[in-house]
């Protein structure tokens, strides 16, 4: 499997794609679609996609893991976003243009401050010492998550700086379609981005949690394997999204073998998400977080502590997960 790292690149859709006039599914303030045609995308072909290795898309907020203040920290996604005078001057040349192919950005006036600690993300490119903005108009990046920054908060119950560990969620290396919750050393998990799912984020499509006992996880991007993925027809990929219990997924990666990474979201064939119960929901998962995290001075309440409480308990399904009264 081959691991993101700090890539945080655009992913090709598997098939050619082409823009409709309708108000974006996926993006507030989008007036167009990109929907997938029944044309396999050339990179996809190019790529061996039939021999790729194909893993879930997860549907969190995106983190990555590398050194700040001397020690493995997680960080958060956070785009450089343009200011308002900026940003309408986008939108209306994206409306006239239906493209926004050739628009002209002045990055050191146009955009918003973002933290000190700010960095781009990998191979954003660079024009005259500046990062040149995507085709939506941001800058993708990270900031490191302190737990004293409330708006990270839930990144911030994932991970336990003085004892170095995050709490992800991965397959079983013992059990088949059994998932494992543990505390992982965030040291193993260097140059890595990783997916933040959970009670609080994106609507929780997982089921996990509740608002009075919210549970949150890492999920390193590749982790999660399909196993027996449709081939790469558009047909049978609608299909197999639609009608097969192994397709209740946000959608599919694929890890070519030189590298390529090549994806489809369910939005791209105009099909819902979520749809039901998930996939990843409903996969049965034990929890071993061990007694070690009581070696450190935690919170009762912190989310290590209450998973440490249930070690060795297995759940039916991973939505069951509930923490003792």
């Amino acid at each position: 499997m081959r691991r993101l790292g700090s890539v945080q690149q655009k992913i090709p859709c598997i098939f050619l794609t082409e823009v409709k006039e309708e108000q974006s599914r996926k993006r507030e303030c989008q007036q167009f679609q990109v929907v997938a045609t029944e044309n396999v995308n050339p990179v996809a072909l190019e790529s061996n996609i039939d021999c790729a290795l194909a893993t879930e898309k997860l549907d969190g907020t995106c983190c990555y893991v590398t050194v700040y203040k001397g020690q493995p920290y997680l960080w958060a996604r956070l785009d450089r976003k343009p200011s308002k005078q900026a940003d309408k001057r986008f939108k209306k040349y994206q409306h006239s243009h239906k493209s926004c192919k050739g628009f002209t950005w002045n990055v050191e006036e146009d955009f918003k401050t973002v933290p000190e600690a700010w960095i781009p993300a990998h191979r954003v490119k660079h024009h005259n010492g500046n990062p040149v903005p995507d085709e939506h108009g941001h800058i993708p990046g990270w900031v490191p998550v302190e737990r004293e920054n409330k708006q990270y908060c839930w990144h911030s119950s994932v991970v336990e700086y003085d004892a170095g560990l995050a709490l992800v969620l991965r397959p079983s290396a013992e059990e088949e379609d059994t998932l494992e919750i543990t505390a992982v050393p965030l040291a193993e998990l260097l140059e890595q981005t990783l997916e933040l799912i959970g009670t609080n984020v994106n609507g929780n499509p997982y089921g996990l949690g509740s608002k009075k006992q919210p549970v949150h996880a890492l999920v390193s991007h590749g982790s999660v394997r399909i196993r027996n993925p449709p081939p790469a027809d558009f047909q049978q990929l609608c299909s197999w999204l639609q009608d097969s219990p192994e397709g209740r997924v946000e959608g599919i990666v694929w890890h070519c073998n030189n590298g390529t990474l090549v994806k489809v979201h369910r939005h791209h064939l105009g099909l819902r998400w979520p749809d039901g119960e998930t996939l990843l929901g409903s996969r049965p998962v034990v929890v071993h977080v061990d007694g070690t995290v009581d070696e450190y001075d935690i919170d009762s309440r912190d989310l290590f502590t209450s998973f440490s409480r249930l070690n060795g308990r297995r759940f039916s399904r991973l939505r069951d997960v509930l923490f003792d009264p």
